[in-house]
């Protein structure tokens, strides 16, 4: 997964970020029409698209301090990252560039290279086929959902298929921008997001055997978790996102870990463990430069989660004082929450440790706080190996709590309780109905299981709650992020497409 073949030419809607080596690719002597003649051919164009999940760190990092459990941080003196700062106090514009527009462009990369693979689909026959296409379909349905989530209903080339509103398998080539509409409403991009993810369901093992590689209950744990966004629009959707969760945990191919890996689940020694549905993986043998951040193939994330230099650790690497937990947030959990331990890194007796920043609370987001070992290549610190839990069986079972809960299922409880009974080692805290509502419970649960991972915001949006718990948060407005006003100017949309409402 790391080798990326240059083989591709990969025009995108962002064609002007010269630090993105994926926006203007010249082909190295190959291209639609001589390429894609074999398996292996299949294999590493795929592997081209797997390789922009990479760059979904931007979105983890995003979606965190946008949470209400968590402030930006950084330098005490002045704004060094001012999307992040401005998107923490909800007074983000569309001129708030940085990560939004990263995230604009990489997932639009995402998607076009996932549609090399599909538009070339009928080209070559060979055994196996099939899941290729089918992990294409996995990660353009990525892509596409990350881009939803983030921008509401953003431009996609679309086509009719037996009746069947579909995302187009063409990829978006040079000029193709200037005659690109918005899809219709977020509730139909989520339609065509479900298409992609059913045809891919069908042809993808329940194992691979590359850790990187999607499977069939990766594809069903998103599909559900889509209907779920879905359901904030139209309720019958519960019911298809319980169907869709259910099948991932009737399976039985996952398992919540237990006992001392709980406690290391994060460390590099816990990654792909059982618990992983789907994870996005990193690696430090190949180091990031300044001047092109997305070309590491390690992870950028951790260092923003570290303690400010000068910080010295045998375990942990200082960092640049972003994503810090709030205290209340800390206080939600009793002592005997092994979670606690987990998710919080607690420098409060030792601040004098290391440089405070801004909005400093002596916590720390330890999921992914940057590590001291391995040594990693090059001079730069971007290239740590923390993979990205993007899916984690709990998240699934929470979900399917949820949706059970909602469309009148017998299974909640039992899915609450037993991401409850890890957490404490025992069933001492089952869901009893004297502490309230069953769905209020799982929200809760899901605020203290998924800490820390990005999953926060879009919970709060999608149930509608984030107005009463995100301060300065402006209902019909803040749900979406805006489209960063120069991709706008670049293709001419400003009145075509428009911005999001409120922007």
């Amino acid at each position: 997964m790391k080798k990326l073949t240059n083989i591709f030419l990969y025009l995108t809607l962002i064609t002007v970020i010269s630090c993105d080596n994926f926006v203007e690719i010249e082909p190295d002597g190959s291209n639609a029409d001589n390429y894609f003649n074999s398996e292996e051919e299949y294999l590493d164009a795929l592997i081209g698209a797997y390789d922009l999940l990479q760059g979904t760190f931007w979105n983890t990092l995003t979606a965190l301090v946008a949470s209400d459990d968590y402030a930006a941080g950084g330098d005490p003196f002045n704004y060094d990252q001012p999307t992040l700062q401005n998107i923490n106090l909800m007074i983000h514009t569309p001129d708030d560039e940085n990560q939004l527009r990263d995230i604009w462009g990489l997932m639009y990369a995402g998607i076009n290279r996932a549609n090399y693979v599909l538009e070339n689909k009928d080209k070559t026959d060979f055994a196996g086929k099939d899941g290729i296409i089918a992990e294409a379909y996995f990660l353009r349905a990525y892509f596409a959902f990350e881009l939803v989530k983030f921008f509401g209903n953003v431009p996609l080339k679309t086509e009719e298929l037996g009746g069947v509103l579909r995302i187009s398998d063409a990829r978006i080539l040079a000029g193709d921008e200037f005659a690109m509409e918005r899809v219709d409403d977020i509730p139909t991009a989520y339609e065509l997001i479900a298409e992609d993810l059913k045809d891919a369901i069908p042809n993808l093992p329940a194992k691979q055997t590359l850790p990187y590689k999607a499977t069939k209950g990766a594809a069903q744990a998103l599909l559900g978790k889509l209907y779920l966004y879905h359901a904030t629009y139209d309720n019958s959707k519960f019911a298809a996102a319980a169907s869709e969760l259910n099948k991932v945990i009737a399976d039985g191919q996952y398992s919540l870990i237990t006992g001392d890996d709980f406690v290391s689940m994060f460390e590099i020694g816990g990654e792909n463990g059982t618990e992983s549905v789907f994870e996005i993986q990193y690696s430090s043998v190949m180091a990031a430069s300044w001047s092109n951040i997305n070309g590491s193939n390690g992870n950028y994330f951790p260092k923003f989660n570290g303690p400010r230099s000068p910080y010295d650790d045998p375990v942990f690497d200082a960092g640049w004082g972003f994503c810090l937990p709030k205290v209340a947030f800390y206080e939600l959990y009793d002592a005997a929450d092994a979670r606690r331990d987990l998710t919080f890194y607690d420098l409060r007796n030792d601040q004098d440790r290391y440089s405070q920043g801004r909005e400093d609370s002596g916590l720390f987001n330890k999921k992914y706080m940057p590590r001291a070992e391995p040594k990693r290549s090059g001079s730069d610190p971007l290239n740590y190996d923390n993979n990205i839990r993007a899916i984690r069986y709990a998240d699934v079972l929470l979900m399917a709590a949820e949706a059970e809960a909602q469309s009148g299922g017998t299974n909640a409880e039992d899915y609450l309780n037993q991401v409850r009974a890890r957490a404490y080692g025992d069933n001492s805290k089952d869901y009893q109905a004297s502490e309230g509502a069953l769905l209020e419970a799982i929200y809760t649960e899901r605020r203290k299981e998924l800490a820390g991972e990005g999953h926060r915001f879009f919970d709060l949006v999608r149930t509608k709650k984030a107005a009463a718990n995100i301060e300065g948060f402006t209902e019909n407005k803040n749900e979406i992020f805006p489209i960063p006003l120069i991709e706008l100017k670049l293709v001419l949309a400003e009145e075509r497409w428009g911005q999001n409402p409120g922007y």
